[in-house]
């Protein structure tokens, strides 16, 4: 297991790590062939989903069609699975209809909204880009994101507490006032044609989400079943900007395949089914909320469940113990905040049983304190980073108590790791060294960024953790751990 207090699901922001990795040996199967080398392979017994998402929600309508989805009691929403692909294959039909074109990139700039889930899997079934936008972000960092990718479509909400996202857009693009909606022509992003609005009242310029969702005849739904059969797993799906900590914010490119098979093998670590109910505080433009939680959840027929658009403590409390969640999701002080809330005592929380931990460091106190008072007695813990789907390691449910609170797991299966030094050899067991990660979770690349790409992802397709980071793999012949010497200094994903 890798020793550490939570996961870092950021792209090269993470702080001085050493790594302790455990490997356990099947019968018949080694996962670690060389006691003498810092290598690991995860073991799988199932294969990887050769399908795309929009496939994958095909297939979960066809399977749990009558159970709840998607359920959002702040916005009335409680979707089944057919609802759901019914609603998605509308919106996918009305981007065609605004003349959206297969690899056309399509930001997404909310917080935790139905709106947001639906357009996360239009997207991928119009074969769009879905460019995952910090709802935090200020003008500058918009300009950045969507300039950079070149987006085609936003979609925004618009206004949440003291942010106002359309006059913060009319700001930097004040020719949306006066456009034909659906053919911007903007100086400062170009490439920039539709702005679609949630909630109103909408702006002048700007489509209504609910309008788009009507816009689609009968030939853009052909023309979507034919796409269908021309979408490949491997084409990019997503773009997710990292922290830009080490520089300027870098377009993590990942595919269908990255993610859809994270999302897959997550689900199976929690041992997630079609009875789960996933509350899913974190935020969706985070591969946390997206991957984590909406693939995860498509992947298994879970129930996705939205306390609220941002974070509340107290709201999502209340929608645990009304929705009879089975699963919570959080960073550690999400979980501090629900268990100092005041009424805390007063919650029925028995229907949890797992969840994921994430994130940030997570103190061993409040790991015990989930798993004892919040009856999250499978509750899982990940490492990972943006550029790896994210998770590349995790706890099982079934795993003693301390070693939860102080490990992140076992490598996933069908994911490779090892520690090199600086000439890229294996290290011994017990050496320093530089952690790479290969396998299908490996981004694509940094888009638009072949020389930034080339630092860290090599020929070989190893993903390299920046060399200024050394890791220590030490291990007896079944075991490897790697503890952590540092504390992350990350931006917290519960933080707006």
């Amino acid at each position: 297991m890798i020793r550490r207090f939570a996961g870092n699901f950021t792209s090269l922001s993470l702080h001085l790590i050493s790594f302790m990795l455990q490997a356990r040996l099947d019968a018949g199967r080694t996962a670690l062939t060389e006691v003498a080398d810092s290598y690991v392979c995860g073991v799988a017994d199932v294969p990887l989903l050769g399908i795309t998402i929009g496939r994958s929600l095909d297939q979960a309508a066809r399977r749990w069609g009558d159970r709840e989805a998607l359920v959002s009691p702040s916005h009335g929403v409680r979707w089944t699975w057919q609802e759901l692909a019914e609603r998605v294959d509308a919106l996918a039909a009305g981007f065609l209809a605004l003349g959206l074109t297969r690899g056309a990139r399509i930001g997404v700039w909310s917080l935790n909204r139905p709106e947001w889930t639906l357009t996360q899997f239009a997207a991928a079934k119009a074969g769009l880009i879905l460019v995952t936008i910090n709802p935090a972000y200020r003008l500058s960092e918009l300009e950045f994101a969507l300039a950079k990718v070149g987006c085609t479509a936003l979609v925004t909400a618009t206004a949440f507490k003291t942010s106002n996202y359309v006059e913060m857009l009319n700001t930097l693009v004040p020719e949306l006032a006066k456009a034909q909606p659906g053919d911007l022509h903007a100086a400062r992003l170009p490439q920039l044609r539709a702005v679609i609005q949630i909630g109103g009242p909408i702006c002048p310029g700007a489509i209504a989400f609910e309008d788009v969702m009507l816009m689609g005849g009968a030939r853009h739904r052909d023309a979507l079943a034919a796409l269908a059969k021309t979408l490949q797993f491997d084409d990019a799906v997503n773009i997710q900007f990292t922290s830009g900590t080490t520089g300027s914010p870098k377009g993590v490119t990942l595919t269908h395949h990255n993610i859809l098979n994270n999302g897959y093998f997550i689900g199976r670590v929690m041992r997630l089914t079609e009875a789960d109910r996933i509350c899913i505080p974190v935020p969706l433009y985070h591969c946390f909320g997206m991957v984590i939680g909406n693939l995860a959840s498509l992947t298994s027929g879970a129930t996705m469940v939205y306390a609220g658009e941002g974070f509340d403590p107290l709201a999502t409390l209340e929608t645990v113990e009304r929705e009879k969640c089975t699963a919570l999701y959080g960073v550690p002080t999400m979980f501090i905040a629900e268990l100092d809330h005041p009424d805390f005592a007063k919650f029925d929380l028995s229907s949890l049983r797992t969840g994921m931990m994430a994130g940030a460091p997570c103190p061993i106190e409040v790991m015990r304190r989930v798993s004892q008072l919040m009856n999250m007695r499978d509750v899982t813990i990940g490492y990972g980073m943006t550029e790896t789907s994210p998770v590349s390691f995790q706890t099982a449910t079934d795993d003693p108590l301390e070693r939860r609170v102080s490990t992140v797991g076992r490598v996933h299966p069908h994911v490779e790791v090892k520690i090199v030094d600086l000439e890229g050899r294996v290290v011994p067991r017990g050496g320093s060294g530089e952690l790479c990660t290969r396998g299908y979770s490996v981004m694509l690349g940094y888009w638009d960024e072949p020389e930034k790409t080339a630092e860290v992802l090599d020929a070989s397709g190893w993903m390299h953790i920046p060399r200024s980071r050394t890791y220590r793999f030490s291990a007896s012949p079944t075991t490897a751990t790697a503890r952590n010497s540092a504390r992350g200094s990350r931006r917290d994903p519960a933080r707006r």
